[in-house]
């Protein structure tokens, strides 16, 4: 969960917010996350299969309205999966520009650079994979700590909070600003349900799955925000939001140029990090869908010796490499998640109503508190963030969804095709 995002962001959130109750679009984004977190929870527990939310929409809508759902999912998958990996790559080459000043075509290497490496890692067993990843999670750790211990020993560290409602307005200004900056706070906090994609990897799922995101969520919004306060409560407002590299900056008040030098390093770590855990979990949903049938075959086959989807793997890196050179990381944010909202989070808990009245609750390995209200809150609340994305990022997700659709009829007349030949 944690990556490039909370340190390339977190000048942007401030400036959307124009004020010191900046910390509300973190707090929303930690709101959003737990309760959308309850649904992927019951589906993840129940459905412990590799593809996470393809198998869920299948489920939820059906024998008929499942297959399309799911196939859109898959379809949005391949577009948006390689730009979540991409945007990582292209904030490590842009957060690299503070340790060394990058030309664009030098940006544009390293960030491609990054994604093949992630591949190169990627490319083993679930066992070893999962080595690295601790390995990783290690130097995550050292980076926060070391940021908010920083705000805590050279700052007013209490100061943000208690002055986060100065000249605060509750009205259309302030909400319209709220969905904004919380559209680029869910962008950090995205990732908490990865555990779902390698559902059929995990021991003792209808525990470790529910338990795996509910302590994710937990501790990174914890973490957010003493991130956001340590960091507000060293550097004024003015300078947050005019910085691009505002962490390194940060450092290098309380402790010097080589501090923040190291705390860059160590920042290029945690979104190194982020990319690993994003491109593994992704990799894993075209090969769910084509072992279904729902999708190309080729996506279906495993390494021969080490038992992973190396298709799928290739696949998404290779487009990802490709965004990679082409777009910046701004660029992709807004429509990162307005891809993803409409079929993936909205159509997911719909999904989740229809499955609980066609089985019961009683159906599910883990239930939620307080159901449905949980579901209620989060389609609200996702169709505020979708809308908050822009007329034009809104257009591209619809546009991506009715594409979706017609390659899905296309795909079927080709099916009825092929088997009425063979009759």
């Amino acid at each position: 969960m944690v990556g490039i995002g909370p340190f390339v962001v977190l000048s942007v959130v401030a400036e959307a917010m124009n004020g010191p109750w900046f910390l509300y679009a973190w707090l929303a984004g930690a709101v959003l996350s737990f309760t959308d977190g309850m649904i992927w929870s019951e589906l993840g527990a129940t459905f412990p299969e590799a593809g996470g939310s393809y198998n869920f929409l299948k489920e939820g809508f059906g024998p008929k309205w499942g297959k399309l759902m799911s196939f859109l999912f898959v379809w949005q998958t391949m577009i948006q999966a390689p730009l979540v990996i991409a945007s990582a790559a292209i904030g490590f080459a842009q957060y690299f520009g503070y340790i060394m000043p990058l030309t664009t075509v030098e940006s544009k290497l390293l960030s491609g650079g990054v994604v093949i490496l992630i591949v190169l890692l990627l490319y083993r067993n679930i066992e070893t994979i999962g080595k690295i990843s601790v390995l990783l999670w290690c130097g995550v750790l050292v980076t926060m700590v070391w940021i908010i211990s920083g705000g805590m020993l050279h700052g007013n560290f209490l100061a943000p909070v208690k002055h986060m409602n100065d000249g605060l307005q509750l009205n259309h200004a302030f909400a319209a600003a709220l969905g904004f900056a919380s559209v680029k706070t869910m962008y950090s906090y995205l990732g908490y349900y990865n555990v779902c994609h390698l559902g059929g990897e995990i021991k003792n799922p209808e525990k470790n799955i529910p338990r795996s995101m509910f302590i994710s969520i937990g501790g990174i919004a914890v973490l957010y925000l003493l991130m956001n306060i340590s960091v507000a409560s060293v550097l004024p407002l003015e300078k947050i939001t005019k910085s691009q590299f505002v962490v390194s900056e940060f450092i290098q008040e309380i402790a010097g140029p080589g501090a923040a030098t190291l705390a860059t390093v160590l920042i290029l770590w945690v979104a190194f990090a982020s990319v690993f855990s994003a491109t593994l979990g992704y990799s894993r949903i075209p090969y769910a869908a084509a072992k279904d049938g729902a999708f190309f075959s080729i996506f279906a086959k495993l390494h021969p010796s080490k038992n992973f989807p190396y298709i799928s793997l290739l696949f998404l890196g290779g487009i990802a490499f490709v965004f990679s050179l082409l777009f910046k990381i701004k660029e992709v944010i807004n429509a990162i998640l307005a891809m993803r909202i409409l079929i993936q989070f909205i159509a997911q808990a719909i999904g989740l109503l229809l499955l609980s009245r066609k089985k019961g609750r009683s159906f599910f390995k883990w239930r939620m508190p307080l159901y449905p209200f949980p579901v209620l809150l989060a389609i609200v609340i996702w169709a505020g963030i979708f809308y908050s994305t822009g007329p034009y990022m809104m257009l591209s997700g619809v546009a991506v969804t009715v594409a979706g659709i017609i390659a899905y009829v296309i795909k079927q007349q080709i099916n009825k095709r092929s088997t009425t030949g063979k009759m």
